[in-house]
């Protein structure tokens, strides 16, 4: 979003987690946990259709402020209690998949909400990886009709789209490799204080434009 509008944004970073998400598959496929996205994806997919629906009546900047702010909520509470976790349940994984598939149709992200909430079931990394992907691809590839038919996509950008997918299949296969090596609290934290800065600057440009 610091380089093109918001609803431009939301169409790029779908088709960018649908690419990634099918390197995920296809490295950990054989780790999908079919009761969890069934119960997870369902309310995830069904609350994406209402998510996206809305980005329409919504102004951009107000979106962008709404983003910052759950960026920033998130990470921050992560950073601090890095161990919180939701109690592993039939009722969490749907609340789960409601808030996770509402924000990532309305804000273009519900990833972080999906792992809070998976999470809580103690899965194997690979179970984690593929699961997570499959419910992500399910949502993402729900969300991107309704941009489309919204007017969100403007044609100069296709030319992006062969471009991320070769960055998505890269990073997909680089995280394979190194999942092991790297501790993964140190990775979360590296990742949580860079989420909070650029949020920050969303949050910002969100409150100077209703200001």
């Amino acid at each position: 979003m610091l380089f093109v509008d918001f609803k431009t944004a939301l169409i790029l970073v779908a088709f960018f987690h649908i690419f990634g998400n099918l390197g995920r598959m296809a490295f950990f496929r054989h780790g999908i946990d079919k009761k969890l996205i069934l119960i997870f994806g369902v309310p995830s997919i069904i609350l994406t259709v209402i998510g996206a629906l809305l980005v329409e009546y919504a102004s951009q900047e107000m979106l962008k402020l709404i983003l910052g702010m759950f960026l920033l909520v998130f990470s921050t509470t992560s950073i601090i209690k890095p161990g919180f976790k939701f109690k592993p349940s039939g009722r969490n994984a749907v609340i789960g998949g409601v808030l996770s598939g509402f924000f990532a149709g309305l804000i273009g992200t519900g990833g972080a909400l999906r792992s809070a909430f998976l999470s809580a079931f103690n899965l194997k990394k690979t179970v984690y990886i593929a699961t997570a992907a499959a419910i992500a691809l399910a949502v993402d590839v729900t969300r991107i009709p309704i941009y489309f038919r919204s007017g969100f996509f403007e044609s100069r950008f296709y030319i992006y789209l062969p471009i991320l997918f070769v960055i998505a299949l890269a990073g997909s296969y680089s995280g394979k490799k190194i999942i092991d090596k790297i501790p993964q609290d140190t990775f979360r934290r590296m990742v949580f204080v860079a989420v909070a800065l650029i949020s920050l600057k969303f949050v910002y440009d969100g409150i100077t434009f209703l200001i």
